[in-house]
């Protein structure tokens, strides 16, 4: 992802950071620890006071490290677009779409419907936006039952989904 100040406050993405997972969590390896990258003074006193404001929020430590941003390697191909890897048949249709991996990567409906297959958003969200995710109908059927299981509730969300830009 690459944080746009035009698109959304840094303030607002660290909102959006808290919200996508527990803090709390010790990591098993460092490669999975939870953490924000600053560049500045102004970004790392925004993501210490949203570190305090989360620990008098919850209870428990909080794990996340802020550190300042340096060289950022892209992690392995078999991490990248995880919830959606595990679904051969969403995959097919994307890998079809997006035969270069560098393409894949960078698309935006990879990223949202990994998104929704990983549990975040909200079904009306996704309906709202299934026309433009470049899926097969067979495809958004199973996206739909995938992220919209029967008997979920209309507006059911189980994260914070990432604003749509």
């Amino acid at each position: 992802m690459d944080f746009d100040p035009s698109v959304i406050s840094y303030g607002k993405l660290l909102d959006v950071f808290w919200a996508s997972h527990d803090p709390r969590e010790q990591p098993v390896r460092r490669q999975y620890m939870s953490a924000i990258f600053t560049h500045g003074d102004e970004q790392k006193d925004l993501a210490f006071k949203a570190k305090e404001r989360e620990a008098a929020r919850r209870s428990g430590k909080i794990h996340t490290e802020i550190l300042p941003a340096s060289t950022f390697f892209l992690a392995e191909a078999y991490h990248q677009k995880f919830a959606l890897r595990g679904r051969s048949e969403l995959m097919k249709e994307y890998e079809a779409i997006y035969p270069s991996f560098s393409d894949f990567l960078a698309s935006t409906a990879v990223t949202r419907v990994n998104g929704y297959v990983a549990g975040y958003g909200t079904c009306d969200s996704l309906r709202e936006e299934l026309d433009g995710l470049g899926l097969s109908p067979a495809g958004r059927k199973r996206l739909e039952d995938i992220a919209c299981p029967p008997g979920a509730r209309k507006g059911r969300s189980t994260g914070a989904a990432c604003p749509a830009g």
